[in-house]
C-alpha cells in the first residue's frame, strides 16, 4: 500500500496530521475559554468608577468641603466646576457630567441622569450619603418602561450578532463589489428600522426621533457587517472568524452599555468607545435621551468602521477580479505553441 493510499484510508501516514489537530484543539479551547472568561469577567469584576465626570456647583468657598469629601475617593471622580445649578443642569444635559453635587443653603443638592446611566445614578447617591444631601434630582429620568436601561443593554448582543451574520451572509453567497455594497448597507438599513419599531414604537424604551433612532441603530449595524465582509475580502473566510471575534469578545464586554465607560478600568472603557458596540451604545443614548448631545465623536468612530470595511470590500473584490483576469493571460502565455 502506498503511503498516499494509507494516508486517505487513514493509516499510519495520517496519524501525526492527526495528533497535531488533537494537540491544536486541546490548546486552543481552554486559550480561547480563558480569553473570554478574562474579556468578559475582568471588567465586570473591577466596575467602579475611574475618573467619571462629575459636578460641583456653588460658591468656592461652600464647594470646597464637598470637594474634599469626593477626592477621598482616590481616581473615582473628574471633578468639574459650576456657578450655580442652572450650569451644572446644562452640563448634564449635554453630557459633559453623569451627575453633580449642588451646595445650596439648605444643603447638598444631588443631580443625577438615569438616563446616562442608572448605575451610575445610583453610586452618586450613595456617594453623597455622607453629605447629608436635602433631596436628589433626576434631571434626565430613564423611560418609564425602562428605568434600569436593561433594554438598551440587551440590545447591545444582538445588534452586534445582526452585523456579524449580515457580513457573514454577503461574505458566503459570493457578493462581491457594488453588489456587496448595496446588500450591506440595504440591510443595515432594514435592522434600523425593525428595531426602532421594536424599542420605541412598542416597548418604548426609546425617546427621541424615530428616524435619528432608526439611522443610528442602522450605522451601528453597518460598521459591523462591514467589517466582517471587507475583512473576508482581503484575507478569505478567515476574515470572519477574527473580526466576529473582535466585536464578541472585546465589543460586547467592553461597550459600558450596563454602567459607563468611566465604570470599567482603564484601557477598556476606552478602547470599548472605539469599537462598534460602544459606540453605538453611546449614540443610541445621546439621540434617544439627550437630543444629540455628544453624539458627534461615537457617530464619528460608527461611520469610520462602515466606510473602512466598504472600502475593503471594494478593494478586495478589485484585487480578485485582476487575479482572474491575469489567470488566463499566464496559462496562454505558458501554453506552447502547437
Amino acid at each position: 500500500m502506498s503511503t498516499v493510499t494509507a494516508a486517505r484510508d487513514g493509516g499510519p501516514a495520517s496519524a501525526p496530521s492527526h495528533t497535531r489537530r488533537l494537540i491544536a484543539v486541546l490548546v486552543l479551547v481552554p486559550v480561547l475559554a480563558a480569553l473570554a472568561l478574562w474579556a468578559f469577567a475582568w471588567p465586570a469584576a473591577r466596575t467602579a468608577p475611574h475618573d467619571l465626570p462629575l459636578g460641583v456647583a456653588g460658591p468656592a468657598a461652600a464647594t470646597a468641603q464637598v470637594e474634599e469629601r469626593l477626592a477621598r475617593h482616590d481616581g473615582a471622580f473628574e471633578i468639574h466646576r459650576y456657578a450655580d445649578e442652572a450650569d451644572a443642569r446644562d452640563a448634564i444635559e449635554d453630557r459633559t457630567v453623569y451627575g453633580a453635587v449642588v451646595v445650596t443653603p439648605q444643603g447638598p443638592e444631588l443631580l443625577t441622569s438615569t438616563a446616562a446611566s442608572a448605575v451610575v445614578a445610583q453610586l452618586l447617591q450613595q456617594a453623597s450619603a455622607d453629605m447629608n444631601a436635602v433631596r436628589t434630582v433626576d434631571v434626565v429620568p430613564a423611560p418609564e418602561n425602562d428605568p434600569r436601561g436593561a433594554a438598551l443593554n440587551a440590545s447591545v448582543l444582538p445588534l452586534a450578532l445582526a452585523g456579524i451574520a449580515t457580513g457573514s451572509v454577503v461574505t458566503l453567497l459570493g457578493l462581491r463589489g457594488l453588489r456587496a455594497v448595496a446588500a450591506l448597507i440595504g440591510a443595515a438599513v432594514l435592522v434600523g428600522i425593525a428595531a426602532t419599531a421594536i424599542a420605541d414604537s412598542w416597548l418604548n424604551v426609546l425617546n427621541g426621533d424615530w428616524w435619528t433612532e432608526a439611522a443610528s441603530l442602522g450605522l451601528a449595524t453597518l460598521a459591523v457587517s462591514a467589517a466582517i465582509a471587507g475583512l473576508a475580502a482581503l484575507i478569505g473566510p478567515a476574515g470572519i472568524g477574527i473580526a466576529a471575534g473582535v466585536v464578541m469578545l472585546f465589543g460586547n464586554p467592553w461597550s459600558g452599555a450596563a454602567s459607563a465607560p468611566q465604570m470599567l478600568p482603564e484601557p477598556v472603557g476606552t478602547i470599548g468607545q472605539w469599537l462598534p458596540p460602544g459606540a453605538g451604545t453611546t449614540l443610541l443614548r445621546s439621540v434617544s435621551f439627550f437630543d444629540g448631545a455628544a453624539a458627534t465623536g461615537p457617530a464619528l468612530t460608527l461611520t469610520w468602521w462602515a466606510a473602512l470595511g466598504l472600502g475593503a470590500v471594494l478593494l478586495g473584490s478589485a484585487l480578485k477580479g485582476r487575479v482572474e483576469t491575469d489567470a488566463p493571460k499566464a496559462t496562454r502565455e505558458l501554453s506552447p505553441v502547437g
